[in-house]
């Protein structure tokens, strides 16, 4: 549920200072805790190291992405693949597929020239 319009986006205090420090267009890496933080304009261009329970996922903040929550780009579930053997096997035959698209591709650029 969103927050109320008249109180405003919920943006942590400390991460605004610690963007204020940084020059624009440094890449040093902000760590934060703070997943529930919404992304103001002045993070823009900023590299976020935020933690997932594990460790930090390491993001870069674009214009698409003021707004969001800082959690929503450092997933805390990891996900595991479906199926077996099966799966494996169509994995196999489209990468094939795409090794053969690329190198035919590659010879018809070569003749043009």
């Amino acid at each position: 549920m969103s927050r109320s319009s008249k109180k405003g986006p919920y943006v942590y205090e400390k991460l605004l200072k610690k963007v204020a420090k940084l020059k624009v267009g440094d890449r040093t890496v902000i760590k934060t805790w703070a997943r529930d933080s919404s992304i103001a304009p002045e993070m823009v261009g900023f590299v976020f190291g935020i933690h997932n329970g594990k460790n930090f996922i390491e993001v870069l903040i674009k214009e698409e992405m003021v707004g969001h929550r800082l959690g929503e780009f450092a997933l805390t579930r990891k996900f595991v693949k479906h199926g077996g053997k099966m799966q494996r096997e169509l994995e196999a035959a489209q990468q094939v597929a795409e090794t053969q698209k690329a190198q035919a591709a590659k010879t018809s650029t070569e003749t043009k020239k």
